[in-house]
C-alpha cells in the first residue's frame, strides 16, 4: 500500500492539480560496459489492443481506468524490489514524487539507506498527469528499463495517454532523475571537489542528494526507453528535465534512449561519469544537451532536432553553468557522431562551451539559423592554457566537425572574439568544414556533401568509443539504428509505428492480478 504523502506534499499535489487540471479519481485513474548495438527490424504488425484488465499486480494501488486501461499506481517510496510487469490492459502511474530506495550516502554507508531495484519490462507504459508527478532513483539503487526495439519502455503523460497530447505539447509531467554516487565538482560542504563526501542537492531539494567517490557507480540501465512531454519548473532557475543524470557513474547502462518535447532540458548530466550512445533528443524547449558539475565521460551517436517554428529550443550543446567555471574537477566531454538540427530563432549558437569546460568535438554536422559555435573563457579572461595542476586539458578540440551556419560560423559576442574561435577550428590538419553545404536527407541522414568530409576515429578518445569512416549520427539510408523503437513526430519522422502523439501498446503476458 501506499505510504502517507504529508501535509506538504498534499498541498504540492493539489496545486499541480489547479494547474494542470490533470488529476482525478475513481475509474478516471490517479496521478560502464556497453552492448553491442545492432540495426533495428522493421516494424512489427500492431497489437490487438487489449481492455482493461481486472485489477492491479498486489504492489500497487489500483486507479481505475485511464485510456481503456487498468491504472496501477506506484508507491511514494519503493524500499523493496519492484517489479512492473508488461501484463494486458495495464498502465503504470506516478503520483507525486516516487522515490527508489533510501539515500546511502556518498560513501554507500549510511546507515538508514536501503537499496532496492526497480525493474521495467519491455513494452511497459508509465505516466504521471501532472509537473509534480517525477520519479527519483536514490543513490545506491537501480532503476533496470530495458526494453527492446520491438517494445520500447514509455514514460509519458496521462494526457498523452488519452489521445490529448499535440506536437507542441510539453511539461505534462516530471521526468525521469537518476542520483549516483559519482564524483561531481560542486560541493555543499567544504571539501574538494570530486572526494567522497563532496555531495549536491538536486535543483534545490536539500533531500535529493548526489556525488561521491565512486566513478563506476551504476544507477542501474535505460535501453531502449522514450520520454515524453516531461519538464517542469520547481522553481526559478529549477526544472525537472527529460532525463537528468546527477552524479551517475559509467557502471550505468545509456543506450537507445528518445527524449521528446521536454519542458526543459533533453538530458542533462550534473557531474559523474556516464556514458552514452544512440541517443534522439527531439522537440526539446531548453537544451537538447546539457552538461555541468565536473561531467566527465564519452557519447556517441546523437540525432538532435528542434520543433519546427523557431520558438522553441535554447542551445543544442549548453556546457557549464555561468557562476561554476572554476571548480574542480573540470568538465571533459567526448562527443562523437553527432547531427545537430537547430530551428531555433530565438537562442545564440547551436554549442554553447564556457570556460570551465574541456570539450572535444569529432565527427559531427551542425545545421542552424543562427551561428554554429560560441565559448565563453571564465570571467571573461582569454581561453586558458592547459595546466596539469588545474586539471586542465586546455581549450575545446574540434575535428571533422562540418558546420552549416546561417549567421556565421562562429558568435561575436564579447567573450571569446570569433577570430580565436575560428583558429581553434579552421586548424588545416583538423579536417573541420566552416562552410558546408548541407545535403542531409531527411532531415538528418548524411548526404553527399556530408559523405566527403573525412571521419575522425572516435575510439582513439577511448574505449566506449567505436570507430567509424564518416562523421554524423546516420551514415547513409541504410543506416537504420533509430528506426522502429523511437516515435515520429512533426519535428522528425523516425520510420516508428505511431506518432508521439499517440501511445501503442506492445502487451504480453497473462491478463488478471
Amino acid at each position: 500500500m501506499r505510504g502517507s504523502t504529508g501535509p506538504i506534499k498534499t498541498l504540492l499535489m493539489a496545486a499541480a492539480c489547479a494547474l494542470l487540471a490533470a488529476c482525478g479519481g475513481g475509474d478516471d485513474g490517479g496521478g560502464g560496459p556497453t552492448p553491442t548495438p545492432s540495426p533495428s527490424p522493421s516494424p512489427s504488425p500492431t497489437p490487438t489492443p487489449s481492455g482493461p484488465a481486472s485489477d492491479c499486480p498486489a504492489d500497487f494501488d489500483n486507479g481505475g481506468v485511464i485510456a481503456g486501461k487498468r491504472n496501477c499506481i506506484l508507491p511514494d517510496r519503493i524500499v523493496a524490489d519492484l517489479s512492473l510487469p508488461n501484463r494486458p490492459g495495464t498502465v503504470y502511474s506516478l503520483a507525486g514524487r516516487v522515490e527508489v530506495g533510501r539515500d546511502l550516502g556518498g560513501d554507500g554507508r549510511d546507515p538508514s539507506g536501503i537499496p532496492v531495484t526497480l525493474t521495467i519490462e519491455p513494452g511497459v507504459v508509465v505516466f504521471g498527469s501532472g509537473g509534480l508527478d517525477y520519479l527519483v532513483v536514490n543513490r545506491g539503487s537501480k532503476l533496470q528499463a530495458v526494453g527492446t526495439a520491438e517494445a520500447p519502455i514509455i514514460f509519458t503523460s496521462r494526457a498523452n495517454l488519452e489521445g490529448l497530447a499535440s506536437d507542441d505539447s510539453q511539461g505534462q509531467w516530471g521526468g525521469v532523475i537518476l542520483l549516483g554516487r559519482a564524483p561531481i565538482s560542486d560541493c555543499l560542504a567544504n571539501v574538494p571537489g570530486g572526494s567522497t563526501y563532496c555531495e549536491q542537492g538536486y535543483e534545490g531539494l536539500a533531500d535529493t542528494l548526489y556525488g561521491g567517490g565512486t566513478a563506476d557507480d551504476s544507477s542501474g540501465a535505460l535501453q531502449y526507453v522514450q520520454i515524453r512531454y516531461a519538464g517542469f519548473e520547481l522553481a526559478p532557475d529549477q526544472e525537472i528535465n527529460g532525463l537528468t543524470l546527477a552524479g551517475v557513474g559509467s557502471g550505468t547502462l545509456l543506450d537507445h534512449i528518445q527524449v521528446h518535447n521536454s519542458a526543459d532540458d533533453g538530458i542533462e548530466t550534473f557531474g559523474g561519469r556516464a556514458n552514452a550512445r544512440y541517443l534522439v533528443l527531439t522537440g526539446n524547449d531548453d537544451d537538447s544537451l546539457d552538461t555541468d558539475q565536473g561531467y566527465q565521460g564519452f557519447i556517441q551517436f546523437v540525432i538532435a532536432a528542434q520543433r519546427m517554428g523557431g520558438q522553441s529550443g535554447d542551445e543544442m550543446i549548453e556546457a557549464d553553468s555561468p557562476g561554476n567555471e572554476d571548480s574542480l574537477p573540470r568538465q571533459w566531454t567526448r562527443l562523437a557522431n553527432f547531427t545537430f538540427i537547430q530551428r531555433s530563432t530565438r537562442t545564440g549558437s547551436a554549442i554553447l562551451l564556457r570556460g570551465g569546460t574541456d570539450y572535444t568535438l569529432v565527427g559531427g554536422v551542425v545545421v542552424t539559423p543562427g551561428t554554429c559555435i560560441d565559448i565563453d573563457a571564465t570571467n571573461g579572461s582569454t581561453i586558458r592554457d592547459a595546466d596539469p595542476a588545474r586539471e586542465d586539458r586546455g581549450p575545446p578540440v574540434f575535428r571533422s566537425v562540418a558546420l552549416s551556419c546561417g549567421a556565421g560560423a562562429y558568435a561575436e559576442d564579447g567573450d571569446v572574439p570569433a577570430a580565436t574561435i575560428r583558429a581553434l577550428f579552421e586548424h588545416a590538419e583538423y579536417e573541420n568544414n566552416p562552410a558546408l553545404a548541407s545535403s542531409l536527407v531527411d532531415l538528418f541522414v548524411n548526404g553527399p556533401n556530408e559523405t566527403d568530409v573525412p571521419a575522425f576515429d572516435a575510439a582513439t578518445l577511448g574505449d566506449f568509443m567505436t570507430t567509424t569512416d564518416y562523421i554524423g549520427a546516420v551514415r547513409d539510408a541504410n543506416d537504420r539504428w533509430y528506426r522502429g523503437w523511437t516515435c515520429d513526430s512533426r519535428t522528425a519522422d523516425f520510420g516508428s509505428e505511431a506518432p508521439c502523439t499517440q501511445v501503442q501498446f506492445r502487451e504480453q503476458g497473462a491478463q488478471g492480478a
